[in-house]
Parts: structure tokens; sequence; C-alpha cells
């Protein structure tokens, strides 16, 4: 494991360019396989979760090549194979491997993914997905087997409950099945906008995506022609934000699509963080002053559950008590005994995270327990006196592109160290 050292009290300021969507691209490369061509994909952020799915790519036969933000991927010679548990342990996203080759081979096998705990996330909807595309579907000491012996076909599917990740995977099961699928109470988020555009690019017919209900018509076969470019980080955009808004003295983020966002910059602006927003890109002046805000996390449109512990630190200079409900992972709360360690008044009580005015934080050795718990801390650590020590901070590279780099041309004072 690696570790972050922060020298905190540098105010900051300049330009920061936004990477590729992680959300998007640890779906993207798993579609990649459905394809019967190479496929390149622009614009992918440099963090540990593409290396692990690279790793699964190769167990398949998959060659993959990844330079300067450019991915390559060479699905034509795959072989069904066991894909290593570890790394498919090491990340959430490794299911969409399931309606990949679902949809490729009719059948599957894999272990349940890892990723980080935030509560409960069942994949209870997935199964039934794949159940209603024709697939039949087994577990066994934390292995899920599927199997479509006559083949998938079209189905309607009505999610029980909103899910990315399940409309994700029924839509990579159904794009190459026979007939058409009707997805209905589906997740709307643009990463999900963003697989669509590359599937149909390859021939796909997939209609609906950014409404509740999608429309899938099987093809037979999936051709990549162009480089897909992948969508802007909008949990990334929303990390900095928050960073320039407590310690910026002028920061200008760039590569940024500020309608993916309307949820969360509507609450700076609450709060008096003077935003300057354009069609890509979004400058955020010196504040001065803030006021307490209430944020209630709900699906997108809403706001997002990724960007409430990020803006935690932000809160806590607000002239008074903010408050936040996570109604999606109401045990999201990791990062609160480590940010009580850097002295922020912070707590919760029955489902409510409270956030008071704390004057001033300190250095400390915390932990991050998942991505955005640690995204909290990176901010928290760069606003403290003092020096403060990240550990477990493989949880923080898992999903921010080249962040030590980022920071420290933002004149943050960051360094990584393996962790002994």
């Amino acid at each position: 494991m690696k570790k972050l050292i922060i020298q905190g009290g540098n105010r900051i300021a300049g330009e920061v360019t936004i990477g590729g969507a992680k959300n998007s691209t640890v779906a993207l490369i798993p579609a990649a396989i459905l394809a019967d061509t190479p496929v390149q994909f622009d614009t992918v952020p440099d963090i540990l979760d593409v290396h692990n799915l690279m790793i699964i790519l190769e167990s398949m036969n998959v060659k993959s090549e990844f330079t300067h933000g450019v991915l390559d991927i060479d699905p034509t010679q795959i072989i069904e194979a066991e894909l290593p548990s570890k790394a498919i342990k090491s990340l959430r996203a490794s299911y969409y491997f399931m309606g990949a080759l679902l949809g490729r081979f009719h059948r599957a096998t894999l272990t349940f993914p890892g990723g980080d705990n935030i509560g409960p996330r069942p994949i209870d909807q997935h199964l039934k997905a794949f159940k209603a595309l024709g697939a039949n579907v087994s577990e066994d000491q934390g292995t899920v087997h599927l199997d479509a012996p006559n083949g998938l076909h079209g189905a309607r599917i009505f999610m029980d409950m909103v899910s990315v990740g399940a409309t994700i995977n029924a839509i990579l099961a159904a794009v190459r099945a026979e007939g058409t699928t009707i997805i209905e109470n589906a997740a709307r988020e643009p990463e999900i906008i963003d697989l669509a555009t590359f599937l149909n690019n390859m021939g796909a017919k997939i209609r609906g995506v950014g409404t509740d209900v999608v429309r899938i018509t099987g093809v037979d076969t999936l051709q990549s022609m162009n480089t897909h470019t992948i969508i802007a980080d909008r949990i990334e955009t929303g990390t900095y934000l928050s960073l320039a808004a407590a310690l910026g003295d002028g920061v200008m983020l760039k590569n940024v699509i500020p309608e993916h966002l309307d949820a969360y910059t509507s609450k700076l602006m609450e709060m008096g963080v003077d935003l300057q927003i354009d069609s890509d890109k979004i400058y955020v002046p010196t504040v001065h002053s803030l006021k307490p805000v209430h944020v209630k996390t709900m699906p997108y449109p809403g706001f997002a559950t990724d960007l409430q512990q990020p803006l935690t630190p932000l809160m806590s200079l607000a002239a008074g008590k903010s408050t936040v409900v996570d109604t999606i992972y109401p045990e999201r709360v990791k990062h609160i005994p480590e940010l009580q360690k850097m002295g922020m008044k912070i707590q919760a009580n029955d489902g409510t995270i409270t956030i008071d005015h704390t004057d001033e934080l300190h250095g400390a050795d915390v932990e991050a327990g998942e991505i955005r718990a640690g995204a909290a801390l990176v901010i928290a650590g760069l606003m403290a006196n003092g020096t403060t020590v990240i550990h477990k901070a493989d949880n923080i590279l898992r999903g921010y592109d080249r962040i030590v780099w980022k920071l420290n041309r933002l004149n943050g004072d960051v360094k990584i160290e393996d962790d002994e």
C-alpha cells in the first residue's frame, strides 16, 4: 500500500485539467470485449482501477496498451478463461464483466466483486436482469455462474430500485441479444450515456439513455471505427471545486461538463462561492465567507453520493451548522472519525452528518477507508496546519487521475511513498 504525505497550509492557484470519468472508464473497458475489432479510448484517467482492469483483460488473452491517456484494447483473440480473483476483488466495477461475457459467450463465472466498503450494495438487480434475458444464475461460495445455453433474448426488465451498475450490466448483456429489451426505472447517469454512445458508434441500437426507459435492439456484431473520447469526470471536478473554494486564490478547472454538476454547483453558490461557469471550464475565485447548507444525496440528476464527502472540509469553514443526509449509502461515514482526528467538528447521528464551523485543522495520521473518504482527507490535509499522513492511499489512487502531480502543480505540497 501507498501513503500520501501532505504539508498543509499552502494557498493554491492555477489551472487543473479534469481527466476522463472513472465511472465511465470502468464500464467501457469491459464493454470493449463485446467488439469484433480493436477499440481505442482517449482521455483515459491514469488510475489503479484501469490497470487492474487491464490485468483482467490479459487473463482472457485480450491485449491492451495504455500510454499518455490513450488505451488500445484488442479483443479479437479473446478466449474464455478464469478471471484473476485478486483483480476482481480490487474494484467493484469488475462485475461489468458479467454482462459483457454473457453478451459475448452466453456464459460467465466470476467471484463476487470487491471495491469500497460503503454499506450494502447487493447485485440482485443485476442477476434479475440476466435471468430475464434468458440466463441461468447460480451462486456457490462467493462465485456467480451465468449460463444461457439457448442464447440471450430480449425482455422487459423493471429495476426495483434505480441502480447504475444493474442498468449498465443489463445493457451490456442485451446489446447482442436477440430481439428488443426494455429497461424500466433505469438509472440516468451521464456515464450510462457515455457507454451507450460508445456502443451505438459501433453499431448497437440503444435508445432512451438519460431517461428512465432504455430500449435496446440486439445486433449480431459490433465494430469500432473511431476513437471514443471519455467524458470528463464530474466527481473529480466536484472534488477540485471544493478544494479551490476552501483554499484557492483563483483556480481554473478545464475539461469539465458543467451540466453534469448542476446539483453540486448550486450548493456551492448557495454557500457563497461565486463560480464563473463557461461551456467547458469553471473558474473559482477567492472565497471570503461561506454560509452553511443542507445536502441530501439522490440518484442523478440529484446531488451525487460520491460528492458528499469531498464537500465536508469546505462545509467546516461555513459560519454555522451544515448537514448531509446520504439516501444512497447511509453508512458512508468512514471519513468522519478520520476528520475528527484532524480537529474537524463533524459527527453522524441517526443518518444525518452534522458539520459545525471549525476554526483550525491540524495534521494527523489518518486512513483512507475508500476513494471519496480519501478525497475528503486530502482536502482537509491541504487545509490543515502541519503534516498529514494518509494511509491506504491506494484507495485514492483508484479514482483520481495523477492526483499528486495535479495538486503539486496547484502549489500543494504532496508526495507519495510506500507504506511500511
